[in-house]
């Protein structure tokens, strides 16, 4: 059978692209589930409104088990720190079991919401007391093996994590689990590398300026591991990181990374909520992605980014669930958008000219940042990328009487109705009428790892 034989011809009477949709879009899913350009003729119709499926930027999968547990006020004030304990508790009991179970369901969830892809920030290595599994990499393997059990594509991001604080302190007793040497560290890296293919892939993650010493941060970035595949850092997300950051290294922590790694393209900042003017045009300047996981951010109370200054100086951002108190592209977005108008007191913030679509502006945007963050061929539908894609409920009344203009304002902004209808990873389908083809199975192995974390 030729190449042209096993290319499937599929038809969109409306087909997002770049600049916006395209009608009666025609295109081809090769062998391996890449799309390529084909001739106009007979082809197989998918939907009226079919979109890139996003990428999702930043993840803590074990951290869905958690969602819900930690809305209790506490003796102190609450915050990022006081959240953090709660975290260290639970995450103490999960293992590669349980690990690969909540994984699963999470990437289901993520798959029928929409995104197609996810970077998985992943520090919780070893047993709880500090010793490795047996392979090292257990905990990574349960992540692969869940996202080859659910669909969804994964940029694994294996996290160096070394100590307690910008002084150096030691890890605590509850972070001996995620710890590592630089040299066991790019171990475990190259192993995971081994294992690449068309649905993952292998880059590096640094916990935090406040958890890589310096010296062990240029060890790294001078190195081979390095030089392939993205870099991601938490960076800037809670106002005592920048104070401390500024106390002990005389320097803003963007500002500093900006000062003493060679930050490009290949880099996600993740949050980098707590940003200067300078630090702002600086990183949109360096072409690096700003990691925006609004939900996130909200739920533990870190601040705002600012998005109209970063727009403007064309800065690249994405967005990620984080700790999946919300698994949604377009509660992202839209809080994204919303928490811009409370604090300006205007709307339509993310649109910069008179006349442009908030909708379109801020999924456009989100495409092209999670697939620079991620490193692989998604958030696009042209020839050479991944066939990962969303086919929308046309039948929604949501939909009823729109048009191009105003379909993807009303996809993020016209409430909470569930509008993606079938999703395709890969040329191969995930989702049909909302249903995910291995959900019911997922879902209950899920339950019972989550029943075996719960307190005595």
């Amino acid at each position: 059978m030729t190449q042209a034989a096993r290319i499937r011809r599929c038809h969109a009477a409306h087909l997002w692209q770049d600049d916006g949709w395209s009608r009666e879009g025609i295109f081809g899913i090769d062998g391996e589930g890449l799309l390529q350009a084909v001739d106009d003729g007979p082809a197989e119709t998918l939907g009226t409104w079919v979109l890139p499926g996003m990428p999702n930027l930043h993840s803590h999968a074990f951290q869905r088990a958690m969602a819900g547990l930690a809305e209790r006020r506490g003796r102190a004030d609450d915050s990022f720190w006081t959240w953090r304990e709660t975290m260290y508790a639970f995450a103490a009991a999960v293992g590669p079991d349980e690990l690969r179970a909540i994984a699963a369901q999470l990437y289901v969830e993520m798959l029928k919401a929409g995104y197609t892809q996810v970077c998985e920030f992943h520090y919780l290595h070893h047993q709880p007391d500090g010793r490795p599994y047996a392979p090292p990499e257990a905990m990574s393997l349960a992540l692969v093996e869940a996202a080859r059990e659910a669909g969804i594509a994964l940029t694994l991001l294996p996290v160096l994590y070394m100590s307690g604080g910008f002084d150096g302190r030691p890890l605590g007793a509850r972070q001996r689990r995620f710890g590592h040497e630089v040299e066991s560290y790019l171990r475990l890296v190259e192993s995971l590398r081994t294992r690449e293919a068309a649905d993952l892939r292998v880059g590096i993650a640094l916990h935090s300026l406040r958890a890589v010493p310096e010296d062990a941060l240029r060890a790294v970035l001078d190195g081979a591991a390095a030089r392939q595949g993205p870099v991601h850092i938490h960076i800037a997300e809670q106002l005592g990181e920048v104070q401390d950051c500024l106390a002990l290294r005389g320097a803003r922590p963007v500002e500093w990374l900006l000062d003493h790694a060679p930050v490009d393209a290949r880099w996600c900042l993740v949050h980098a909520t707590h940003l200067s003017e300078a630090e702002t045009a600086r990183l949109a300047r360096s072409g690096a992605v700003a990691g925006l996981c609004p939900t996130t951010e909200a739920n533990l109370g870190d601040g705002l980014f600012p998005l109209a200054d970063y727009l403007d100086a064309d800065g690249t951002l994405g967005i990620g669930s984080d700790s999946h108190i919300s698994v949604s592209p377009v509660e992202e977005l839209r809080w994204l958008e919303y928490g811009q108008r409370l604090v300006s007191r205007h709307r339509n913030i993310a649109a910069r000219r008179e006349g442009a679509s908030v909708g379109q502006t801020l999924w456009r945007a989100a495409l092209r940042g999670g697939a620079q963050a991620a490193g692989l061929p998604v958030g696009a539908l042209r020839p050479g990328r991944r066939a990962d894609l969303l086919v929308l409920d046309d039948g929604s009344p949501v939909f009823a009487a729109r048009e191009e203009p105003a379909l993807l304002d009303s996809f993020i902004f016209a409430g909470n109705t569930p509008l993606v209808r079938d999703v395709m990873c890969g040329g191969r389908w995930v989702v049909r009428d909302f249903h995910h083809h291995d959900e019911e199975r997922i879902a209950q192995r899920y339950r019972h790892a989550v029943q075996r974390l719960a307190p005595a």
